[in-house]
């Protein structure tokens, strides 16, 4: 947004943005890597054996079915925009998240409140046009983010209804192969459930959004990714063991939160993810378009029996 002031990051990334997929690995990793790719030489697929141990498979929202960070960093700048949000008083403009800080930011911090709350912890309850002054008590910080909040799901909501945002390549495909083959169908997003719901209606379409067996957001727990409650209360909802669940995620949060609820996880991860360090993924994508379930079925198969 031209005239903001741009926020720079005041902690260290690099811990969240280490080498992770493929060409960004150093040379030992990368020929590691490259065999947690379930596909044999020449693009020949695996046959896999009747006693396959995927039985769900469960997505994240962002930056898994669509590519979205920067979209909500976008509605962010036009909530903070909107209410006059600053956390100095000598800021002459409105705070504004640049790219580079909103990718390690919501690589370390899942949901849209604790992302503000950690940020002005650290940087001063700021001014705004929601209070008269800057908040001083819970009360008043828990309304000048839920206000802020709130106004930033309505505009993140026009951006995905305006008809130009479209699903990652494949996703859609391979949610259709696990419907079909009997496998149970899930989505899990740390994201608040208005928008998460308004994503999945526009870009899954009704019909898939309405077979789900299961659907959870952020507003169904207390605690959000790296925390792997989203992943444990899926796991009661679909009546299933862990071992038998296979989690698409694309940034090391997501991963965490998985490998915490003692899920396999495969990483399809995005321009703002790519360096992170998915070293406990069982397999890594830059996106779906040439996976298809049997692949993940063979994968979590051999997982499970080398576990």
């Amino acid at each position: 947004m031209a005239g903001t002031i741009t926020h720079h990051l005041n902690f260290t990334s690099s811990s969240f943005l280490s080498s992770g997929p493929l060409s960004f690995l150093p040379t030992n990793q990368l020929s590691r890597a490259k065999t947690r790719y379930p596909f044999p030489a020449g693009g020949k697929r695996l046959a896999v054996s009747a006693n396959s141990a995927l039985k769900a498979l469960i997505f994240d929202c962002d930056g898994v079915i669509l590519e979205s960070e920067d979209l909500h960093r976008q509605a962010y700048n036009d909530a903070f925009a909107y209410f006059n949000v600053r956390c100095s008083p000598d800021s002459p403009q409105p705070l504004n998240w640049d790219v580079g800080f909103y990718d390690v930011l919501q690589n370390r911090i899942g949901g849209g409140k604790p992302k503000m709350r950690w940020y002005f912890k650290e940087h001063g309850w700021p001014s705004s046009t929601v209070l008269p002054t800057p908040p001083d008590d819970d009360d008043s910080r828990a309304k000048l983010i839920d206000t802020i909040q709130d106004w930033k799901t309505e505009r993140y909501k026009e951006i995905i209804k305006s008809g130009t945002v479209e699903p990652r390549p494949g996703v859609l495909r391979l949610m259709d192969e696990a419907k079909a083959s009997g496998k149970l169908l899930a989505v899990c997003s740390a994201a608040t459930k208005s928008s998460v719901i308004m994503c999945l209606e526009n870009l899954i379409g009704m019909e898939r959004f309405q077979g789900l067996d299961c659907f959870l957001a952020g507003d169904d727990v207390k605690e959000k990714k790296p925390d792997p409650s989203i992943y444990l209360t899926a796991l009661k909802r679909l009546g299933v063991s862990e071992k038998d669940c296979l989690v698409v995620e694309d940034s090391v949060i997501g991963l965490q939160a998985a490998k915490g609820a003692g899920m396999s996880c495969i990483i399809t991860y995005t321009s703002s993810t790519a360096k992170q360090d998915f070293k406990d993924a069982i397999a890594l994508y830059p996106d779906l378009s040439n996976v298809r379930l049997q692949d993940l079925e063979l994968l979590l198969q051999n997982t499970v029996a080398a576990g």
